[in-house]
């Protein structure tokens, strides 16, 4: 099966439907207009600019900012077939149909001057401001401004949105984080080894234009990549060099990231320089309502992503706002579903950009106010499905642990299941993660019916019938453990009929932050809120029994009839976070049956 658009009654009118009523009537140029903006302190930004050609060239269009870290566009020795990768696929897309594309590296990157003290710092924030003001004062703008793009990009136009600036009027972030610590860098209060490791080398790579480290990764393998294109004016590459010579100061993430460890606080030479000061979240309030937001994810984002996306549509609670959650990965370069037709996505996600900005940029009438707010896609099912409210109307299951590795709707009897933790428990390396550091990833958790053996597992009997879920399941777990901390993961599974497991989500947490606590009115959440700041977290009572509430990450997904739904519990995903605590294994006591450790369940209802 794919996920197509058109397969149900989801759109009144499907994203493909409504691209057939848009050709291109434009013609791409030749080559971008590139040149350097000078910000407020100096710093030179590297910009490429796409206007529409074909037409009388008085005539003004409203434009797309596209701010990336990843090269606005390579210098290539002239084999390759795509110098600009990171921007292909908005200037192909949207040129031809009536917008200007303007792609910008961000400061410390590409081109660019500058250095980089953050992931993703307020310094950036500033500069995006300054770039729509160059950008609505050229020839070809007629003062309209959105913005789009996919992860760094997608909170980019975040940024830009919370600036104020009265041209922009319109972003899409796409598979753009929320919040950085819960999210990203310390999902559950755990740090990743991947933003730390392979990430952090990728950035490394590309900022100091090591070409011997950037083909490593699967994106820029192709070997006439040859470094970031330098701007149109610098003939002899003098400017880029000096460029690149900047950069060799920006800040490392893995050096960084264990000063970001409690939410609260920030860099120990600038306590202002916290995870909240870097993330989209925290500048929410400051976008106008009249604003609209298209945030887009999908079930197998990274650690949190598609998280990131459902606070900000329930934060904004904005009757403009849409929201889309797909069968994706990390920038939906892969349909995640098991019994997909093909491994990429059939869905046109531009098809659907295309509406939207079409609506609030271009002011056509394109009858997106008929359709729902939310739109998303359950797997097994295979089929999109619409909804006015997140999570879709559904009923709690609870579902006890119980003796003998049963997962039961009924009471059991109390008793006490023990597991010993194994550090070497891993998920493997085709996860949901590895995609956040640029692995080309196609078939997800392929070994995970052997995965799962490490783990303590409990099981339904098998269903009757199928069973739609759709939210965000949420594990309470009541155990003692032998050590002050201890990192808890949690994975809920299909087990089919043939007896294949097929990985459904997780969630995790460090022990040390058990307690919950309201949500703050800038991030909105329908699952358990945690500060993760140092003075709510507290060792664990070693031996006593305590409550450890996880959500797991939300998702949309019908279990087949014959099928079960496992449980599994670890303390360790190898290769991926930090386990704790450090070299001392725990064990876990996991009470069971009456008054012990439940699962609940989302069950979709019509």
């Amino acid at each position: 099966m794919s996920d197509r658009d058109d397969k149900n009654s989801a759109w009144q009118v499907p994203p493909s439907a409504y691209l057939a009523t848009r050709p291109a009537n434009f013609d791409l140029p030749s080559a971008p207009v590139s040149t350097y903006i000078t910000m407020r302190d100096g710093c030179r930004l590297a910009a490429d600019v796409y206007v529409p050609q074909g037409v009388d060239p008085a005539k003004a269009f409203p434009a797309l900012l596209i701010f990336t870290p990843y090269y606005r566009r390579f210098k290539t020795n002239g084999e390759v077939a795509e110098p600009a990768p990171a921007a292909s696929r908005y200037r192909d897309f949207f040129v031809v149909r009536g917008y200007a594309v303007v792609v910008v590296d961000v400061r410390g990157t590409g081109a660019s001057f500058g250095t980089r003290d953050a992931l993703r710092s307020p310094t950036e924030r500033d500069d995006y401001r300054e770039v729509a003001e160059w950008a609505v004062r050229q020839a070809w703008s007629n003062g309209i401004l959105g913005s789009t793009g996919v992860s760094y990009v997608g909170a980019a136009a975040c940024f830009l949105a919370s600036t104020g600036h009265p041209a922009v009027k319109a972003i899409a972030p796409l598979f753009g984080v929320s919040d950085i610590y819960s999210e990203q860098l310390y999902p559950g209060g755990l740090l990743s080894k991947i933003w730390t490791g392979a990430y952090d080398q990728l950035m490394l790579a590309m900022d100091h234009d090591r070409r011997d480290l950037l083909g490593k990764f699967s994106y820029y393998t192709d070997p006439g990549l040859r470094g970031p294109q330098p701007v149109d004016e610098d003939v002899d590459g003098a400017l880029l060099k000096a460029a690149i010579n900047e950069h060799r100061s920006n800040f490392s993430l893995h050096d960084a990231a264990p000063e970001f460890a409690f939410r609260d606080e920030g860099m120990l030479h600038d306590s202002e320089l916290t995870l909240a000061a870097c993330s989209p979240y925290h500048y929410l309030d400051q976008v106008s309502q009249e604003l609209p937001i298209y945030s887009v994810s999908g079930w197998f984002d990274g650690a949190g992503y598609s998280n990131g996306a459902i606070t900000r549509f329930l934060t904004r609670n904005n009757p403009r706002d849409r929201l889309l959650l797909g069968a994706w990965d990390h920038g939906a370069r892969t349909n995640v579903s098991p019994w997909r037709e093909e491994a990429a996505p059939q869905f046109n996600l531009l098809a659907e950009l295309l509406r939207f900005f079409d609506t609030h940029l271009l002011g056509l009438e394109s009858g997106l106010a008929d359709e729902a707010q939310i739109h998303y896609f359950n797997i097994h099912a295979e089929e999109w499905s619409s909804a006015s409210t997140w999570p879709p109307k559904h009923e709690p299951l609870r579902l006890e642990l119980a003796t003998g590795g049963l997962l039961s709707p009924v009471t059991t009897a109390p008793d006490v299941t023990s597991y010993r933790v194994d550090f070497g428990v891993s998920t493997g390396s085709q996860t949901r993660y590895e995609r956040l550091g640029a692995a080309a990833t196609v078939d997800y958790y392929p070994d995970w019916t052997e995965r799962c053996a490490s783990m303590l597992n409990f099981e339904t009997p098998a269903l009757s019938c199928t069973t739609p879920i759709a939210g965000h399941p949420l594990a309470n777990l009541r155990m003692s453990i032998d050590q002050g901390d201890a990192s808890i993961f949690v994975y809920l599974s299909e087990v089919s009929s043939d007896g294949r497991v097929h990985y459904i989500t997780e969630g995790m947490l460090r022990a040390i932050h058990r307690e919950t606590a309201t949500a703050p009115d800038d991030y909105v959440t329908v699952w358990p809120f945690r500060t993760y700041h140092r003075k709510d977290a507290t060792s664990v009572d070693k031996g006593v029994v305590t409550e450890y509430s996880i959500s797991l990450l939300p998702v949309a997904w019908t279990l087949g009839e014959g099928s079960r739904l496992r449980l599994s519990i670890a303390g360790a995903d190898d290769g991926h976070f930090v386990a704790m605590p450090y070299g001392r294994p725990p064990m876990f006591d996991v009470h069971v049956g009456v008054g012990g450790s439940f699962v609940v369940i989302p069950l979709l209802v019509s």
